[in-house]
């Protein structure tokens, strides 16, 4: 499940739209693709999203940075991401 999530977002720079607010997003990948920092952040306002992610041989990890797991969670099922063409 977190795999999906993770991969509708693109390396690099994005925009999207959650609870209505506009959020610029940074996806980072290292490790060969095996982790990655995902860093979102409401353009005009102060909430933000900030997480790590591993992908080792047993399990997927999810590290959200100073915020709760399930804020994270419900972001990444739920923001809609922008088209940049």
């Amino acid at each position: 499940m977190l795999k999906a999530l993770m991969d509708k977002i693109e390396e690099g720079y994005s925009e999207g739209i959650y609870n209505d607010k506009k959020y610029g997003i940074t996806k980072t990948i290292f490790n060969k693709g095996n982790s990655l920092k995902v860093y979102a952040e409401e353009l005009g306002g102060n909430d933000f999203i900030s997480l790590n992610y591993y992908v080792t041989k047993t399990n997927e990890l999810l590290k959200p940075c100073e915020i709760p797991e399930q804020k994270v969670i419900h972001f990444l099922k739920n923001v809609v991401l922008i088209s940049n063409e």
